[in-house]
């Protein structure tokens, strides 16, 4: 009840924030190592601003699972459909293998028991060996669970929705945000932003309050299937002119995140696994090893899933797996205290995040407002336990929905930055880098020092943010984006170096110019970005160029004429400011300067025509020291490798002719299934009738009805054998030739009962009609006789036909 109500107050509360002037929607996804959640804000009327786009199982989670099995590729439920009967079919945990390298990637399927058959691929990153002609790289994978993901919102929306706002966890670094962004193009997504998790968190949690009066610190703990984190938040107000009247508008600011990439429910849960393994190992004896049994390890994690749910709410919890190992069946229990017993380390490891948020904010307990849970993980009694004892509070914030505060929140920043929805009520927020990073040069006469290693941006830097470096060289050099501190790189994360570029066209630029009489010495500007969605890069590098050079111009209010009549002695200060230099002039390309040159040759030729026709009008020309700025653009080339590097634009083209196959074969295979569906419902609702009904015999012969049933027979029997493999076109085929015999049947049976309704609410009319004309003739005297008449023939015309057709019908 209080989770029904929960999610009512957040329905009301998001009703009254939003305002459309186009029927147009987006998403959010929150994409989890297990589950994936999708929420649709859609402005149609009799549908509600947003909304959690439901499974075909009428499910709200659905699993982030893709399998191949008998040449058919199955998502989502249909995938989680067959993971205990082929393990090694259904692929699962690929948010956790994106952007990492692959010896990362195997140690965690060899941990978790998944019987995967992986290679490593060109980058050092893993590629799934799925039959002897197919590979997918984990960005197809993830693409595949995207676009199922998709096809959630449109069924939902019941329109094409293309604007998507994705959720990842803070710890994500630059390989896995720009492999998702990858993936979710090769979906067919237009991300908005990749979103923090704690910050869509955040803007659920704050989107229906009022900060004006107190601001506060929040901290969001969340504990996943395989994540833990800490996020400090500081909710405010502040004042802003809007219409030129003052109102408060409320904010957030993420602080500090901190987590523990490698803890989270999963781990309790192979705890269960490994006691549960251990016990079926004694119970059957003779140096069994259930562990070596893929099909048995995928059937034991299910059930041990189950129980630890169980746990959540009692105090012992049973388990059972039918065949679990060679037909052999496996029953146990476990009480809550043994199971708290199992993971003892791990309660002491998920107060790390919080612990550590806490001492690098600075902040008293008491300055903490609150403590907000979310996350499946959180509803395990111990670790709520734990989290009050170190808190030292009774009674622990859950006003949050735990499963779906972050895909709600997230929606919100994609109703926020489209083009057809907007807030009524906004809230501002600045959500920060998760990791600091640095700059490194690299190149001829570079020596390595604090001018070619520089801090770009620190961790928590806003995001989006602009960057600018400037450095004095001539000659071509390499640019390595690092992070800041090799203590704290991303899970799996080999280097701190994440991306490398090549700039080139300096060394020529420089050779050009060399000549010229430079003021300064030639350098490079560097324009880097860190985008909303956290990803770092550099944009474009320009050469800029500084010259002095004297330049001949006409002088200022100055003629032959006002200069005979001008005092004869000019005095040094004038003569020192007609020789002063120029303020800079910028120029952004070198045929800025011809231009420029060209207009003063022009003017001096102008002078010397003059000349040669004295006038009193004649101008004289003075020289003027000019300084010059010329900016050529630099070519950039990114030449990052390994795990991290993103897929070439060969692969990329690639991999979409792959997934576009794969969606023709399954719109082929739903169709199939539809017509095959279709023409199994006919077969049976048409006996039935038949078998039902003696109304049938009254509008067909027995003939004609024995004849229909040996053909239905016959379909039906073709239908379980030759049809199991049809294609859609036969069972359309099949579905068609019975129509043509059925449908003339339905429709005399449906005259049959529906036209002696008809006949008579026609009489009835008619005999209404008598009446009224009898009643023109009493009240209506001034109606015109011929008009009159014109209506009753008409009647008995038409009680003619009427009669004539219903004595034909009879027959």
């Amino acid at each position: 009840m209080k989770r029904m109500l929960l999610k009512l107050l957040t329905f009301l509360s998001v009703a009254s924030l939003l305002v459309s002037h186009s029927q147009s929607a987006v998403s959010s996804v929150d994409l989890g190592s297990e589950w994936l959640k999708v929420a649709v804000v859609n402005l149609k009327p009799g549908q509600s601003p947003i909304s959690i786009a439901i499974n075909e199982m009428s499910k709200r989670k659905s699993p982030a699972l893709v399998a191949f099995h008998e040449s058919t590729r199955l998502l989502g439920e249909e995938a989680s459909g067959i993971i205990a009967r082929y393990p090694h079919r259904v692929y699962s945990q690929l948010r956790d293998m994106i952007g990492k390298p692959f010896k990362q990637v195997k140690h965690l399927i060899d941990s978790l028991y998944l019987p995967f058959n992986v290679v490593e691929d060109s980058r050092g990153a893993v590629s799934f060996k799925i039959d002897e002609n197919n590979n997918f790289s984990v960005e197809e994978l993830l693409a595949m669970v995207l676009s199922y993901a998709v096809n959630l919102v449109d069924t939902h929306a019941k329109l094409a929705v293309k604007d998507f706002v994705i959720s990842v966890p803070p710890y994500f670094g630059q390989a896995e945000r720009k492999g998702l962004m990858q993936a979710a193009e090769l979906a067919g997504m237009n991300v908005l932003s990749l979103v923090n998790e704690h910050s869509g968190a955040a803007l659920q949690y704050g989107i229906d309050k009022d900060f004006s009066n107190e601001s506060r610190h929040v901290v969001f703990y969340d504990m996943g299937a395989t994540t833990t984190y800490a996020a400090l938040v500081y909710f405010s107000a502040y004042n802003a002119k809007v219409y030129g009247k003052t109102v408060s508008v409320n904010q957030f600011q993420v602080k500090d995140v901190r987590w523990d990439a490698e803890l989270g429910g999963q781990n309790m849960e192979l705890r269960l696994v490994e006691y549960f393994a251990d016990e079926f190992n004694k119970q059957v004896g003779n140096g069994v090893d259930v562990r070596k049994s893929p099909k048995a390890m995928a059937k034991l994690k299910k059930q041990v899933k189950r129980t630890k749910e169980i746990l959540s709410a009692n105090t012992m919890a049973p388990i059972s797996v039918e065949s679990l190992y060679v037909d052999i069946d496996f029953r146990s229990s476990i009480t809550r205290q043994k199971f708290e017993e199992l993971c003892e380390d791990l309660w002491e490891r998920s107060l790390v995040p919080l612990r550590e948020v806490l001492n690098y904010s600075g902040l008293k307990m008491d300055e903490i407002y609150a403590v907000e849970l979310i996350g499946g993980g959180t509803r395990v009694p111990k670790l709520q336990a734990k989290l009050q004892e170190y808190l030292g509070r009774t009674e622990l914030d859950r006003h949050l929905d735990a499963d779906e505060a972050i895909v709600l929140g997230a929606s919100l920043l994609a109703a926020n930055l489209s083009d057809g929805i907007k807030l009524n009520r906004k809230l501002g927020m600045v959500d920060g880098s998760s990791y600091g990073f640095v700059v490194e040069l690299d190149g001829p006469e570079l020596q390595k020092d604090e001018s070619t290693r520089q801090l770009l941006a620190p961790r928590m830097k806003k995001l989006p943010s602009k960057m600018f470096r400037s450095i004095i060289h001539a000659k071509d050099f390499e640019v390595s984006l690092a992070y800041e501190s090799e203590d704290l790189l991303p899970p799996g994360a080999t280097s701190p170096v994440f991306a490398k570029y090549a700039v080139s066209g300096l060394a020529e630029a420089s050779e050009k110019y060399s000549s010229r009489n430079l003021s300064s010495p030639i350098k490079a500007n560097l324009h880097f970005s860190l985008s909303r969605s956290g990803v770092l890069s550099l944009d474009r590098a320009d050469a800029v160029i500084e010259i002095t050079e004297w330049v001949e111009v006409p002088k200022k209010n100055l003629t032959v004429e006002n200069v005979a009549s001008s005092s004869p002695n000019i005095s040094a200060e004038t003569a020192a400011q007609n020789m002063t230099v120029e303020a800079n002039e910028n120029l952004q390309s070198e045929s800025g300067t011809s231009s420029a040159s060209n207009s003063t040759a022009e003017e001096l030729s102008a002078s010397n025509s003059s000349a040669e026709e004295p006038s009193k009008t004649e101008l004289l020309t003075e020289k003027r020291l000019k300084k010059r700025t010329f900016r050529v653009p630099l070519k950039i080339v990114e030449k990052t490798v390994g795990p991290g590097a993103s897929l070439s634009k060969e692969a990329l083209v690639d991999a979409e002719a792959k997934l576009e196959e794969l969606d023709k074969k399954d719109a082929d295979r739903r169709r199939t299934a539809e017509l095959k569906n279709n023409l199994e419902g006919y077969i049976y609702a048409t006996k039935e009738k038949f078998e039902t009904s003696e109304d049938y015999e009254k509008v067909s012969t027995s003939e004609e009805r024995q004849s229909f049933v040996e053909k239905l027979d016959e379909a039906q029997e073709w239908l379980y054998t030759d049809g199991e493999d049809a294609t859609a076109k036969e069972f359309q085929e099949r579905l068609d030739v019975l129509k043509a015999i059925g449908d003339p049947v339905f429709f005399r049976f449906k005259e049959l009962t529906a036209r002696p309704a008809s006949v008579e609410h026609a009489q009835k009319y008619l005999g209404q009609l008598q009446q009224i004309v009898n009643d023109w003739e009493t009240n209506k005297p001034w109606l015109p006789k011929d008009r009159t008449d014109e209506v009753l023939k008409d009647s008995e015309t038409f009680k003619s036909w009427l009669d004539e057709k219903e004595n034909v019908q009879k027959k």
